[in-house]
């Protein structure tokens, strides 16, 4: 017989593969992604926190403004190689995923204790399809040489030197 607790158990974790933890919500089974598909038809728009400034008739607060969807990034590591990916949720908190390995044997164990990357935004875009933020990705990719293993640590697409 199964434990009654772990029937909200798996209802919950379902919800939350469905939807992701940021749309964890108190329903189980079908509620919660009849639920999590209604959130999801509902025009969501981002707005960033800012700062007001100085001087301004806001000052003391914070002044929303639209944040951009999409956007196309290069990370640059201490050794001077980069990466160029896409976040398509903007996150502050998302470095890429270049493969570890490739990016490992290029610093020493002394190297890997403190180091520096830098994130910046080469392209963004509130409206672009996914397939559109793919496609400048792999532009910018192409424009910088990422995909050349001398210069960067993207493999995709190839580089055909």
């Amino acid at each position: 017989m199964k434990d009654p607790s772990s029937a909200n158990h798996d209802g919950v974790c379902w919800a939350s593969a469905v939807g992701g933890a940021r749309h964890l919500i108190p329903l189980v089974g079908w509620d919660a992604a009849h639920e999590l598909a209604a959130q999801r038809s509902r025009p969501v728009r981002k707005l960033a926190n800012v700062p007001a400034r100085k001087g301004s008739s806001e000052a003391g607060g914070s002044v929303n403004r639209p944040m951009p969807t999409s956007v196309v990034y290069r990370i640059t590591y201490p050794n001077g190689k980069i990466y160029i990916g896409q976040d398509r949720t903007n996150s502050i908190n998302y470095f890429g995923s270049a493969d570890g390995r490739l990016i490992e044997v290029d610093f020493t164990a002394d190297q890997r204790r403190s180091f520096t990357i830098t994130r910046d935004i080469l392209w963004s875009s509130d409206t672009a399809t996914r397939s559109e933020v793919s496609i400048m990705e792999n532009k910018f990719i192409r424009a910088h040489r990422a995909n050349e293993q001398a210069i960067g640590y993207n493999r995709t697409p190839r580089f055909r030197g």
